[in-house]
């Protein structure tokens, strides 16, 4: 074969059928581009904009969950399953996990959050959540967050 002996010929075999495996293993694993992204720690979120957070919140209000999940994707490189993970996060008005050492927000800043947004039940549901209240209960509880940033009267 082209002049080639036995050893070569193996070794040529094995070098292919290497590149293949490799080839083969980044496609299982999902290898693609990461988009605008070059670089993150894994199991950690990119930046998220607040701009991104509330086009995203729009386009799920809207029934648009797709178009949300693929702004998610073109913004911040997130595989499928992250900016689906994301998306419903925002959508549900959970907190965006945060990097070690970054202060998470905390609840009363996520109910004026969601409240501004004109997410009230959102807000409810968010406080009863993270809370174990009533219903209730965590109605007074967001009626009481001024959305102006201080503490209303109840």
């Amino acid at each position: 074969m082209f002049g080639l002996g036995t050893v070569e010929v193996l070794v040529l075999a094995v070098i292919v059928i290497a590149l293949l495996g490799v080839g083969l293993a980044a496609v299982r694993a999902g290898a693609r581009p990461a988009g605008p992204l070059t670089w993150r720690s894994p199991g950690l979120l990119p930046p998220v904009s607040a701009d991104l957070q509330h086009r995203v919140r729009e386009l799920y209000g809207e029934n648009k969950k797709i178009e949300a999940i693929k702004l998610i994707r073109e913004q911040t490189g997130l595989g499928l399953k992250e900016a689906k993970d994301l998306a419903e996060a925002l959508a549900a008005g959970r907190p965006l996990p945060v990097a070690p050492g970054q202060a998470r927000p905390d609840l009363a800043s996520r109910v004026r959050e969601l409240k501004a947004a004109g997410r009230g039940e959102q807000a409810v549901f968010l406080v009863r959540g993270e809370t174990g209240m009533g219903q209730a209960e965590a109605e007074r509880f967001v009626d009481a967050i001024d959305v102006t940033g201080a503490a209303g009267e109840a």
